[in-house]
């Protein structure tokens, strides 16, 4: 279902589920990132969905914290973002240790001209002042870069929450990008 015209990049509150018709694939996403074979197919069959919670603290600093939920009420490793862009540790049960940053800022602050932060920048809402969430996350161990956009744009005839997501090895030897597409759910 479509996104709620009141939901915005600073108000992500509510439950969201992965439309994967829609979505690009994530599996050479995952090679990059170093899953096995069986992961990758598990993952690629379970449905997720996220519960955002979206806030600011008592310094009225934004935080993103989400739950996703796969397939059969399993639970996955929990989100939590603050966007002040400060590296931060992560752990994660499926991609490890992590440091992490994230912030909003004006997709057209990205290069048209670098393949990668075209496809960041590029099919966003159109408006005077559009922001979308940057998350910039590195494993040093599995030696990748994730850097991800997360806003509001038109698929077919409707707005939905996206992800442009970019994965590269680190030495540059491999990139992989996709677009995930969410479906709003309910309000949390």
């Amino acid at each position: 279902m479509a996104a709620p015209p009141e939901k915005t990049i600073r108000d992500l509150n509510g439950v969201w589920h992965m439309n994967t018709t829609l979505s690009d694939s994530t599996e050479q996403i995952f090679v990059i990132q170093g899953l096995s074979w069986l992961l990758r197919k598990a993952i690629s069959l379970a449905d997720v969905t996220l519960t955002i919670s979206h806030y600011l603290d008592n310094t009225q600093t934004p935080h993103i914290d989400i739950q996703q939920t796969l397939t059969g009420g399993l639970k996955g490793s929990p989100e939590n973002r603050v966007l002040d862009w400060q590296w931060r540790p992560h752990s994660d049960i499926i991609f490890g240790e992590l440091r992490g940053k994230s912030r909003y800022l004006e997709p057209t602050s990205l290069c048209l001209e670098d393949p990668e932060e075209k496809f960041l920048r590029e099919g966003w809402e159109e408006g005077e002042k559009v922001e979308v969430m940057e998350s910039y996350v590195e494993n040093e161990v599995g030696g990748w870069v994730a850097r991800q956009m997360w806003g509001f744009e038109k698929v077919g005839e409707e707005r939905r929450y996206t992800r442009h997501v970019v994965v590269k090895k680190m030495d540059g030897s491999e990139l992989e990008k996709a677009r995930l597409v969410y479906d709003w759910i309910s309000q949390s």
